[in-house]
């Protein structure tokens, strides 16, 4: 017991000593934009996560998606126009809907996003530049990780949440272990997160998941069934629901 202690508060003062934020840097948040975001991540636990392969159809698809109950929504860098659509949903949601951005590459990406009204910032791959510039700006940032090793790296560079991408064989059953022996982290699942076992990934200790292909049936957009990626938001959500709020641990 000792030892987990130990453990529990040399992981405490890592992360906390990222996250010393300078009022005077360019692009700095409040603490309380921070802890909004991190508050709402534990209330709702579930981001719909959109890349769509032409400009018309995100729009469209975000909206339903919202239609079907989503309160998080992530844009991708890889949708055409995405910046633009963040911006757009920022102004027609703010303070309902909260909006990130995803696949960020470097800090001009996060620059960028940020400018655009990005309340977030998703990054595919452990890149601790952006982790850290992110932390010294109070903006929240949920690096892709794959191993224990690198969700711990991610947490002691100045994570709250850690995303867990690619998928990993087992799903809930991985992330009960190691949530299990790594209690500081905040695991949000990814990839191998679909509308019947979300539910499951937060039972077994994830903080919070994200959806894309799952969601945002890519046959469904691609026939302009956006009645269907509603209907999906609704079955997910109801799953998520049903597990109840996160109690934050950052």
């Amino acid at each position: 017991l000792r030892l987990a202690a130990a453990t529990r508060s040399i992981a405490t003062r890592s992360f906390s000593s990222t996250t010393v934020v300078a009022s005077s840097l360019d692009r700095a948040q409040t603490k309380e934009n921070y802890d909004y975001v991190l508050n709402k991540f534990a209330d709702i636990r579930a981001c719909a996560v959109l890349r769509t392969a032409t400009s018309s159809d995100c729009p469209k698809a975000m909206t339903a998606a919202i239609d079907g109950g989503f309160k998080i929504v992530e844009f991708t860098l890889t949708t055409p126009d995405c910046l633009e659509h963040l911006a757009d949903f920022r102004t027609k949601y703010d303070g309902d809907v909260m909006v990130g951005c995803g696949t960020i590459m470097n800090t001009d990406d996060a620059e960028a996003a940020v400018d655009a009204g990005s309340e977030f910032i998703i990054t595919p791959v452990m890149l601790p530049d952006v982790i850290e510039w992110c932390a010294e700006r109070n903006i929240v940032c949920v690096p892709g990780c794959q191993t224990p090793t690198e969700l711990t790296m991610a947490y002691r560079h100045g994570a709250p949440l850690q995303k867990l991408f690619p998928g990993v064989a087992g799903g809930p059953m991985w992330v009960k272990a190691v949530s299990s022996a790594l209690p500081f982290l905040s695991i949000n699942p990814t990839s191998g997160v679909d509308l019947d076992n979300a539910g499951d990934f937060l039972r077994m200790g994830a903080a919070s998941v994200g959806l894309v292909a799952p969601l945002f049936d890519p046959v469904a957009i691609a026939d302009g069934n956006f009645d269907q990626v509603a209907k999906n938001a609704e079955k997910v959500m109801a799953n998520v629901r049903e597990v109840g709020p996160y109690v934050r641990k950052a």
